[in-house]
C-alpha cells in the first residue's frame, strides 16, 4: 500500500484529461493540511481533493464536498486572492517523483496575465502543498519548514523552490531495457529491493509485482540472477515504463480475507483474479480504498475501549487459571497422605519413640514404602496429621475443580467476545457486544442510560446451490440463529476448538449438496479465531443435536453427535446478501 510515483502518474493523466483548461471556481481548506478546489470545465464541475497529512497524503478527483471552517485559514485566503477563477494550464509530474505540479494562469490586480504554480508533494511526513510564482519563488505553503526542522530544504515564503535529491535514483521513463539492466547488474541486494531503491517512483509493492511478472524470486540477490533472469526483470520494468509513457493504467484493489490489502495503478497479477477489483480511474480507486480502510479504522477506534476491557479481563483470568491449575496439581498428593494415615494406624503400634520414618507394607500397591514421621509426635499423632492434610487437600481439590472450570468457561466466553470484536464491521455491531459485557458485569450500566437499540443483523450468504446461510456476529446472534431461526433438520457449523460464529444453513427439508457443506464450513472457519489458517477442523451437525446447558454463558452450546470436515478459511467468491 503506497502512494508511489506510478499511482501519481495515473492521477496526473486523469487530471490532464479532466481539469486542464478548467477554471478554479472555489477554494476551501477543510482541515489544516487539506485543500479542496472546485473546478469548472467543459460545462461540468469536479472537485480536486489534496491532503498533505503526514500519515495519509492524497490527491484525487471527487464529487463529494467537505465542510469548511467558518473562518478560512490564511493559506486558503492567500490562494483565493491569487487563484480565484484562475485557469489550469497544465498538470505535470516531474520525473516520476511523488509530486504533482499545477500550472495556473490568472489576472493580477492590474489586469495583467500572471502565471503561478501549485505543487503537491506526497512524501509521507514530508508531504506539503506549496504555492510558487513563475520564478519558482515560494509565496507560501500549507506547512512551513524551517532550517531548524530540515537541513535539506527550507519551505518558507521567499525561498526558492527545488526538489531535494536525497537519494541517488535513476529516472525510469527515458531508459531502454539495456540501460535498466546495467543499473540493476551492479547491485548485490535482493532483486525487489534493487528495483525500488534504484529507480524513482517505484514502491516495494510494484517491485514485488515486477519480480512476479519476470518469474524471479524477489528475495534472490541481484548478482545471483542468470543472464536470462536479469533480462526478464529489466524487460518488465521497461514495459511498465512504456505503459506509464503511453498513459496505460489498470487501477485495481486486491483483497486478503475480504479486506482491501493493496492497490496499484498497474494490475497486481501476483494476487490472482479472484482477489482483485478493477476501477475506471485512480480517483475512483483511491476514494473507494480509503473509504473502506476508514471503515475498518473507525470501527477499531470505536471498539478500542471494549477491546481493552476484554483483554484486561482475559489476561486476569488466564493468570488465575494458571495458578488454579498449579494448585490443583499440588492436590494430587492427597491420596498419598490418606494411605500414610491408614498404614500408621494399622502398623504404627511398633514404631519406636523419636523415629523419623517407618517401613510399612502398602496393601494398595502391594509393596513396601517409607513413611516420613515427625519424631516429636507419636505414630497416632502422625496419622492424625496426615489425615488432616488429606482432608484439607481434598476440600481444596473439590473447590478448585469447580473454580477451574468456571475460570476456563470465562476465558472461553471472553475469547468469543474478542473474536466478535474482530468480526464487527459496523458501529451497530458493537451494541450487542457492549450489552453482553454489561450483562457479564465487566461494564457498569449508568443508571439513567437506556439500552441502545439493536440494528445489527447476522451475515447472510447464498450458497452456490442457492441455500441461505446465516452467520452470527456475536454470542447473542449465535443463540438467536441456533435456537430461533434454525429448525430441527437445518445444519449447524462451528470451528472445532476455536471461539467463533455459529453458522446455520437453511435446508428447506432438502438434502444439501457437498458444495454447500464446504462453503458453510469455510464461513465457520473464516468467522472464527482460526481465520487465515490453511486448514481448520469444522464440526457440523443438525440443529436438533445442539443443546444449551442451563445457566451457561451466551453462545455456549453442547452436542454429542456430529460430523467433521477440514477446510480452509478463504471465502472469496461466496455471495453475501445485504439484508
Amino acid at each position: 500500500m503506497a502512494f508511489d510515483g506510478v499511482t501519481i502518474a495515473g492521477i496526473v493523466k486523469e487530471l490532464q484529461e479532466k481539469i486542464v483548461g478548467g477554471r478554479i471556481y472555489k477554494i476551501a481548506q477543510p482541515e489544516k493540511d487539506e485543500l479542496l478546489l472546485t473546478i469548472k470545465n467543459n460545462g461540468g464541475q469536479v472537485r480536486l481533493f489534496m491532503s498533505a497529512d503526514a500519515s495519509l497524503p492524497l490527491i484525487y478527483l471527487t464529487d463529494k464536498n467537505k465542510t469548511s471552517p467558518m473562518t478560512a485559514p490564511n493559506f486558503c485566503m492567500l490562494l483565493r486572492k491569487h487563484l480565484q477563477n484562475a485557469r489550469i494550464v497544465s498538470v505535470i509530474q516531474p520525473e516520476l517523483e511523488r509530486i504533482v505540479r499545477l500550472e495556473l494562469e490568472h489576472l493580477n490586480e492590474l489586469g495583467d496575465l500572471c502565471r503561478k504554480f501549485l505543487l503537491i508533494e506526497l512524501m509521507g511526513k514530508h508531504s506539503n502543498i506549496i504555492f510558487c510564482d513563475d520564478k519558482d519563488m515560494i509565496i507560501d505553503s500549507i506547512k512551513h519548514i524551517s532550517g531548524m526542522v530540515s537541513s535539506v530544504r527550507e519551505v518558507l515564503p521567499g525561498r526558492t523552490y527545488f526538489i531535494p535529491k536525497t537519494q541517488e535514483k535513476a529516472e525510469l521513463l527515458p531508459l531502454a531495457a539495456q540501460e535498466i539492466e546495467q543499473i540493476l547488474c551492479s547491485q548485490s541486494i535482493a532483486v525487489f529491493k534493487a528495483v525500488y531503491t534504484k529507480f524513482t517512483g517505484i514502491s516495494p509493492c510494484i517491485a514485488h509485482e515486477i519480480c512476479y511478472r519476470a518469474s524471479v524470486e524477489s528475495d534472490k540477490p541481484m548478482n545471483a540472477l542468470t543472464a536470462e533472469e536479469r533480462a526478464s526483470v529489466s524487460q518488465q520494468l521497461f514495459l511498465l515504463a512504456q505503459d506509464i509513457r503511453n498513459g496505460v493504467f489498470t487501477p485495481n484493489v486486491v483483497y486478503e480475507n475480504k479486506q482491501p490489502a493493496e492497490y496499484a495503478a498497474t494490475r497486481l497479477t501476483s494476487y490472482g483474479e479472484g482477489q482483485m477489483r478493477e476501477f475506471q480511474n485512480i480517483s475512483e480507486l483511491l476514494e473507494y480504498y480509503y473509504a473502506e480502510k476508514n471503515v475498518i479504522t473507525r470501527i477499531r477506534q470505536r471498539s478500542v475501549d471494549l477491546r481493552r476491557i476484554v483483554q484486561t479481563a482475559l489476561e486476569r483470568n488466564v493468570k488465575k487459571y494458571d495458578l488454579q491449575v498449579k494448585q490443583l496439581a499440588d492436590t494430587q498428593k492427597r491420596e498419598k497422605y490418606r494411605v500414610y494415615g491408614e498404614l500408621l494406624n494399622a502398623y504404627g503400634y511398633n514404631v519406636e519413640q523419636g523415629a523419623k520414618s517407618m517401613e510399612a507394607w502398602n496393601y494398595y500397591e502391594e509393596k513396601n514404602i517409607t513413611i516420613p514421621l515427625d519424631p516429636t509426635l507419636t505414630a497416632g499423632e502422625n496419622a492424625k496429621k496426615y489425615f488432616e492434610k488429606y482432608q484439607k487437600m481434598k476440600r481444596t481439590y473439590e473447590a478448585l475443580s469447580t473454580l477451574t472450570k468456571e475460570t476456563k468457561d470465562e476465558i472461553t466466553h471472553l475469547s468469543s467476545i474478542s473474536t466478535a470484536l474482530d468480526i464487527a464491521l459496523k458501529e451497530e455491531d458493537l451494541v450487542q457486544i457492549k450489552e453482553e459485557l454489561i450483562e457479564s458485569g465487566y461494564i457498569r450500566r449508568k443508571g439513567n442510560v437506556k439500552r441502545e437499540k439493536v440494528t445489527s443483523k447476522p451475515f447472510h450468504y447464498i450458497s452456490s446451490d442457492g441455500y441461505h446461510i446465516y452467520v452470527g456476529k456475536n454470542n447473542y446472534q449465535n443463540e438467536e440463529l441456533t435456537f430461533k431461526l434454525a429448525v430441527g433438520n437445518d445444519w449447524w457449523f462451528h470451528a472445532k476448538g476455536y471461539p467463533g460464529s455459529h453458522v446455520v444453513v437453511k435446508t428447506n427439508g432438502d438434502e444439501l449438496p457437498d458444495r454447500t457443506f464446504e462453503e458453510a464450513g469455510k464461513l465457520a472457519a473464516y468467522y472464527s479465531q482460526a481465520r487465515g489458517q490453511e486448514k481448520v477442523e469444522i464440526d457440523y451437525t443438525q440443529k436438533k443435536n445442539v443443546k444449551k446447558p442451563n445457566g451457561s454463558k451466551p453462545g455456549f452450546v453442547v452436542y454429542y453427535t456430529n460430523y467433521s470436515l477440514v477446510i480452509g478459511s478463504d471465502i472469496a467468491g461466496l455471495q453475501q446478501v445485504e439484508d
